[in-house]
């Protein structure tokens, strides 16, 4: 995998360059279904958006499922045809980091949830973007000071952690890390506000509010239903319908990815050192076995 990254950092050496008046262009880093949402929700907004990913089917495919989701707004009243052709006419498609990014405003990472991939596309972001350029992730977990280490502008550096399914979720955790900069955190706020998102913002610590609580809560779901205490559907039914949760936290797991589950639980042990953060043993004979959820047909549930 990090010999696809590297193909897409690019050879060429891009000239910072100061970026003056409002924000205009905006980067997306992967293609995958976080970061085809994050760019189908700006370039709704209007903005100049290029998607970037090493692969040129991950690309074709996430400019399809984009229209595909345009076409379930048409089908509710929420968009026009006029705005659909608008929205995918605002973004294009890039196989290569350093121009993908030169002359981008802000930049969002939305790579897989690991903290080499991601520090080697935050160097690449650093050396291809311009100087003025924000550099935000979309992490769900890993430190924001971990990924600024990666780059010469910590200052701008930040968390922006969208929520799946983007198009349809309010809320982005905002994340500052140790050095982030007050003016970039209020820009990040003011962004997601006109993206119609509600911005919450945090500090920077391993899964930081969202994960921190969630995932130990999936993983005593999936301990529970391991010791034999009930099973999956019952599990999920008594979450719903006692705790009013739109889904059980095993089909929840099962939608995240149980290897997402796993690698985030795995992030906050060791970055808070707390074995209660602990992956449960059936969690990772699951991920062992291939038994991913949702992407791969079967986890608690078949599909």
């Amino acid at each position: 995998m990090l010999g696809d990254l590297l193909l897409i950092l690019g050879k060429e050496e891009i000239t910072n360059q100061e970026n003056n008046g409002s924000m205009k262009n905006i980067s997306v880093i992967g293609a995958g279904t976080m970061g085809n949402g994050i760019a189908h929700v700006l370039a709704q907004k209007g903005f100049k958006v290029n998607l970037i990913d090493s692969q040129s089917g991950a690309l074709d495919k996430a400019l399809v499922t984009i229209a595909k989701n345009l076409d379930r707004q048409i089908a509710k009243g929420l968009i026009t045809e006029a705005e659909k052709i608008s929205t995918l006419q605002n973004i294009q498609s890039f196989t290569e980091i350093n121009r993908g990014v030169k002359e981008a405003e802000l930049v969002i990472e939305a790579a897989t949830e690991s903290s080499v991939i991601k520090k080697t596309i935050f160097s690449a972001m650093d050396q291809y973007a311009p100087a003025a350029c924000i550099l935000a992730s979309n992490t769900s977990s890993i430190t924001i000071a971990e990924l600024a280490a990666a780059t010469q502008r910590p200052g701008k550096v930040i968390g922006m952690h969208f929520m799946n399914p983007v198009p349809v979720m309010k809320l982005v955790e905002i994340i500052n890390g140790a050095a982030t900069d007050n003016e970039v955190t209020e820009t990040i706020v003011s962004l997601t506000k006109v993206l119609d998102k509600i911005p919450c913002v945090v500090k920077d610590f391993p899964g930081f509010i969202a994960n921190r609580i969630l995932m130990p809560m999936i993983n005593e779901a999936i301990h529970a239903f391991s010791e034999g205490v009930s099973d999956a559907v019952t599990i999920d039914q008594i979450m719903k319908l006692g705790m009013a949760h739109p889904m059980g936290p095993l089909q929840l797991a099962d939608y995240i990815g149980l290897d997402v589950c796993k690698n985030i639980l795995s992030i906050m042990e060791a970055g808070l050192k707390d074995a209660k953060y602990a992956p449960c043993p059936l969690l990772i004979q699951m991920v062992a076995a291939g038994k991913l959820g949702v992407k791969t047909g079967e986890g608690f549930y078949k599909y």
